[in-house]
């Protein structure tokens, strides 16, 4: 096996979860919660949070009865964290 076909392999085998959890760092990142993986700093961009929102809330639709008990559980509770967490980001940045 190359070595371009292993890393292929590796790419391949990301878990449902795993996957999950990345797009809710991203959303945490666009929120302002984390900082950049690129950067190293925090900033603010609500309308990329939303659209990762978005995406989390697709899958959670898309993949409804083909998931385990403790997907479903993450996924709940993940998007949930994450909405409150715009909300509240999006109420204090329309109060500035």
């Amino acid at each position: 096996m190359s070595g371009t076909e292993a890393l292929n392999e590796t790419h391949l085998k990301i878990s449902f979860t795993q996957f999950v959890v990345s797009l809710v760092q991203s959303a945490m990142v666009h929120l302002g919660e984390a900082p950049s993986p690129e950067t190293g700093s925090k900033g603010m961009n609500l309308e990329m949070a939303r659209d990762t929102i978005d995406v989390l809330t697709m899958l959670k639709e898309k993949t409804e009865g083909n998931r385990t008990e403790e997907e479903t559980k993450l996924l709940d509770t993940l998007l949930y964290e994450i909405r409150t967490k715009f909300l509240t980001a999006s109420g204090s940045y329309q109060r500035r």
